[in-house]
């Protein structure tokens, strides 16, 4: 019969032996692990939330379209505010890869919900005369009503802004729901959805162009001209739409894509991600700390414990491991807990912004990766001084 001592322990040995640290000591591993859980939570919570807000953004920029371009005037020589010509959006039309032209203006006055509301109190809205395309140029959607049509556009007859409805308190639309716009009553048509591309029409209150000539002396001059292209030529198009807006001054013309800003926000957001994820390193490094205390006061509350297991055969690497995998099984535990939490609060919050819920593999991964090492690195000093505990001097604790 050989008299052979075994010097391995089985991966099933290890986890059972590490285990049993934990189990003995439940309310002590909850709160080790629980700094832990914090830690790998608020990183996955981070990531998820971001890349989650991101992948909703970037699918709001491919519906609402990146081929939109938007017309403005710029500055003149004098330094005053230039005009776009009459014939601008026309002349705009006639350019090949251009799909559609809309435009809007301004008309200098104010808008109430009645004519007994003091007049200051203005709600910061703007009066817009515009053409009867903007909606489907702009790719807005109806919430309440209808938009204006050939009829409506030459009446006494608005569409409210998504902000524009909500300032005024008006919320649904009534058979002869009315406000006092430009001293008059003017009827409510509709409420347009929220225009993510286009902010300045949210807080507008739209009318025809022949009703704003006719009912509040408009000029007819557009302040704004809204261009979609063929998506593979708008870059060529951004470069002739100043000179064809205005050939006599095209430097007094101004272009840009709304597009761009949301992608700039997007890229914005991935930015605040290095923060965030240093607070939750922060927690994490705390955890890490919470677990190297308990393995400290696990060894020496266990000296009888390691006295005897060297005792009876015990080596110095079977001490070692027993102590070091029960960290890293406890920190393990926090970091899967973490990572559940993290990924609940990420669902949670995404849900009510309707995005699609993203947990990228290294949230996940890294987070339970980054917390099985600290684990590792908080359990070694305790491992190896319980290694190096004599079995004589460990055994008088007995």
């Amino acid at each position: 019969m050989s008299n052979r001592v075994v010097r391995r322990m089985s991966p099933a040995d290890v986890a059972r032996m590490a285990s049993v640290g934990l189990r003995t000591r439940r309310m002590r591993a909850a709160l080790s692990a629980l700094g832990i859980a914090i830690g790998v939570a608020a990183m996955v919570a981070v990531l998820g939330l971001s890349r989650s807000s991101q992948a909703g953004l970037l699918a709001e920029i491919d519906k609402l379209g990146t081929n939109l371009l938007v017309v403005t005037p710029g500055q003149s020589l004098t330094g005053d505010t230039a005009k776009l010509p009459l014939e601008a959006p026309g002349m705009i039309s006639r350019v090949g890869p251009v799909q559609s032209v809309e435009s809007t203006g301004v008309v200098d006055t104010q808008v109430y919900r009645s004519p007994y509301i003091q007049s200051f109190n203005t709600n910061a809205l703007m009066v817009t005369p515009a053409s009867l395309g903007l909606p489907e140029a702009l790719r807005i959607g109806m919430a309440e009503g209808r938009y204006l049509n050939a009829a409506t556009s030459t009446q006494p007859v608005a569409v409210l802004g998504a902000e524009a409805a909500q300032r005024l308190g008006i919320g649904r639309i009534y058979p002869g729901e009315r406000i006092w716009l430009g001293g008059q009553w003017f009827y409510v048509g509709g409420i347009l959805d929220e225009a993510p591309l286009t902010p300045q029409i949210n807080g507008s209150v739209l009318i025809g162009y022949p009703a704003a000539e006719k009912y509040l002396n408009f000029d007819g001059y557009p302040t704004t001209i809204y261009v979609r292209a063929i998506p593979e030529k708008v870059t060529d198009v951004f470069n002739v739409l100043g000179a064809t807006a205005n050939p006599e001054n095209p430097n007094e013309v101004q272009v840009t894509q709304p597009s761009a800003a949301l992608v700039a926000r997007a890229a914005a957001q991935s930015a605040l991600n290095t923060l965030f994820l240093g607070l939750g390193a922060v927690a994490l490094l705390v955890g890490g700390v919470g677990v190297a205390n308990t393995m400290v006061i696990t060894v020496l509350e266990r000296r009888s414990e390691i006295g005897l297991r060297r005792a009876i055969g015990a080596t110095k690497g079977h001490v070692r491991l027993q102590f070091l995998s029960e960290a890293m099984l406890l920190a393990a535990l926090g970091g899967a807990v973490g990572v559940a939490a993290g990924v609940v609060a990420t669902a949670v919050y995404v849900s009510f912004r309707d995005w699609a819920i993203v947990i990228p593999t290294l949230a996940w991964a890294g987070g339970l990766g980054a917390a099985i090492l600290i684990g590792a690195v908080a359990g070694l000093l305790p491992a190896l001084r319980a290694a190096r505990m004599q079995p004589t001097e460990a055994l008088r604790t007995i």
